[in-house]
């Protein structure tokens, strides 16, 4: 694992100050005159923190506009490096307390991995976490389960990099299952509870993975046997 500078906490710590000011100073100018009585101080709090969020997911947003994180190798010292780890400052910071602490529900979680940059299609829902949101693609009516890990990212000792992951329509993942960075899933594929699926896997559409490594089960339905 590579050690994070002190430039870039630098840099993260730059935009975490904006993200509070702009929390701060919107909570006050909405609210800030309001007669809220015996609970001003709680509505204050929650207000301020819910801002945090909006104000976060749009600075994060806009760093990545700015500042691309790609896919592919991430070499020591490159550019790629400190776009990762201000980015990655973001989620230790900022947003993993949200996606593992499981009290948000599942249509709100929705909505915060398509803010963080996941491309979701229609009635797609995550109850397990999606790793690196802006790598991950999902079609329509896919459901990806109970505790299961989406893990586009790929960190083996020095070596680091991202590598998208695509899946269909129509796509189940089963709960505690693993899908590791690279693997291509087609469209009413389903992968098995507890199964982990290795890096760069193309699973077919249709088909039925299971295990550990997993491996296919079983084909579509419809593929014709001898």
């Amino acid at each position: 694992m590579r050690k994070i500078s002190f430039l870039q906490t630098a840099i993260f710590m730059l935009m975490f100050a904006l993200i509070i000011a702009l929390a701060f100073g919107t909570t006050r100018l909405m609210l800030g005159g309001l007669d809220l009585g015996d609970f001003r101080g709680v509505i204050l709090t929650l207000a301020g923190l819910v801002l945090v969020y909006l104000f976060a997911f749009l600075v994060f947003r806009a760093f990545l506009y700015f500042a691309p994180l790609r896919d592919g190798d991430i070499e020591a010292g490159s550019k790629q490096e400190l776009i990762y780890h201000v980015y990655l400052l973001f989620f230790l910071i900022l947003f993993y307390p949200i996606m593992r602490s499981g009290a948000m529900p599942v249509p709100l979680m929705r909505l915060v991995y398509q803010a963080l940059g996941a491309k979701l299609g229609a009635n797609t829902y995550s109850s397990g976490i999606i790793l690196d949101p802006i790598f991950v693609e999902v079609g329509s009516n896919s459901l990806i389960g109970q505790y299961s890990l989406i893990v586009p990212h790929m960190i083996e000792n020095e070596k680091l990099g991202h590598y998208p992951i695509r899946i269909g329509d129509g796509v189940t993942i089963g709960a505690h299952a693993v899908v590791l960075a690279g693997v291509t899933i087609g469209d009413g594929a389903l992968v098995a509870t507890g199964a982990v699926v290795p890096k760069g896997t193309q699973i077919a559409a249709g088909e039925i993975w299971g295990g550990v490594p997993a491996k296919r089960l079983r084909g579509p339905e419809n593929e014709s046997t001898n």
